[in-house]
């Protein structure tokens, strides 16, 4: 995602509002809206003119807010040195937290989808900015950053991509919407889907040694 300001940047007044701004987001996403920022403004009880100094478009306002919600995962940090422990680690550390703030994280992919339409439909029109999702390139890169050793990049590449398609709201869609599996089902599922990864590249690995 972009980067945009946070709690830590504001101090005083400011930082209330940002704070109540988030907050007010956050409950309007987890409710199943999709505020704009004009609209972010009345539920809040602030001026457009103030919410605009602070999110000049919904995907900055999206960003904050995904942003803010799943902070400790973006500073989480291994204990393993083995890739298929540390994915195993990540989700179960991660997705509790995402499955808390799952409104946000459909907003976003929300978001996302409607801005591949409006691309589509007429590339020259969009003016609002778009929005970025990518924390998990680097998130995954250290995850599978112990595999550097023994595999060739061609195969680590393989394993990221694959990795971010478990690892992310998009599974929830499939896994919840589709199959009604619960949030414990569908951790479950996400890492038995990390051991599959890691055996075929292992399988790969031995094959191009050959």
């Amino acid at each position: 995602m972009s980067k945009t300001n946070s709690y830590s940047e504001y101090k005083g007044a400011r930082k209330r509002t940002y704070v109540l701004l988030v907050t007010t987001a956050l409950d309007l996403f987890e409710k199943g809206a999709m505020p704009s920022v004009s609209e972010l403004a009345l539920e809040a009880g602030v001026s457009r003119a103030t919410a605009y100094r602070y999110f000049p478009t919904q995907a900055d306002l999206i960003t904050a807010t995904v942003n803010e919600s799943l902070g400790p995962i973006l500073t989480w940090r291994p204990q393993s040195e083995q890739t298929e422990d540390r994915i195993d680690e990540l989700l179960t550390y991660a997705f509790p937290r995402m499955f808390e703030h799952e409104g946000v994280l459909r907003a976003a992919l929300q978001a996302s989808l409607q801005q591949w339409a409006q691309g589509r439909a007429a590339p020259q029109s969009i003016k609002d900015k778009r929005l970025e999702r990518g924390n998990r390139k680097e998130i995954l890169a250290m995850v599978t950053s112990p595999m550097k050793s023994e595999y060739p990049q061609e195969i680590i590449d393989k394993v990221i991509r694959a990795f971010s398609v478990i690892y992310g709201s998009e599974i929830f869609l499939v896994l919840k919407d589709i199959w009604k599996m619960d949030d414990a089902q569908v951790t479950a599922l996400a890492q038995w889907m990390s051991k599959a990864i890691m055996n075929q590249a292992r399988a790969d690995n031995i094959k191009r040694k050959k």
